[in-house]
């Protein structure tokens, strides 16, 4: 039986990180998003290992995801008062049509860079 491409645990193969093929990492190392869902983040730490697998998404076709030790993980910091204001104002920023000052209720296509009507040309009564 021969071993699946991305295994590398000693770290030689692939920028001297041990390596793992999709859902083949060993327990205790997570990735960022499995870390959030448990309401923790890798607090500063190094990369400990990383995922490998194919992907027609990617432009090299392979894709890489990081992994963490969750014994070294800290708690995520919680929202202040301030970094929810400062949220609010980017998100009605992305909302806010340059050109007739209108907040548009979605955010902004960024390559149109104004709202759809604007966009079309069509006159809107405020």
């Amino acid at each position: 039986m021969s071993r699946p491409r991305f295994w590398d645990p000693e770290g030689r193969r692939f920028g001297g990180i041990p390596t793992y093929p999709w859902r083949m990492a060993p327990a205790g190392l997570l990735t960022r998003s499995q870390l959030r869902a448990r309401g923790l983040r890798p607090g500063g730490q190094d990369v400990a290992a990383q995922l490998m697998w194919r992907s027609r998404r990617s432009t090299s076709g392979v894709r890489v995801a990081y992994l963490y030790r969750l014994t070294l993980a800290k708690p995520v910091r919680p929202m202040t008062a301030g970094r929810r204001r400062a949220l609010a104002a980017a998100n009605t920023a992305r909302r806010t049509c340059p050109d007739c000052g209108r907040d548009a209720g979605y955010v902004l296509p960024a390559h149109l860079g104004t709202c759809l009507p604007c966009a079309d040309g069509l006159s809107i009564a405020a």
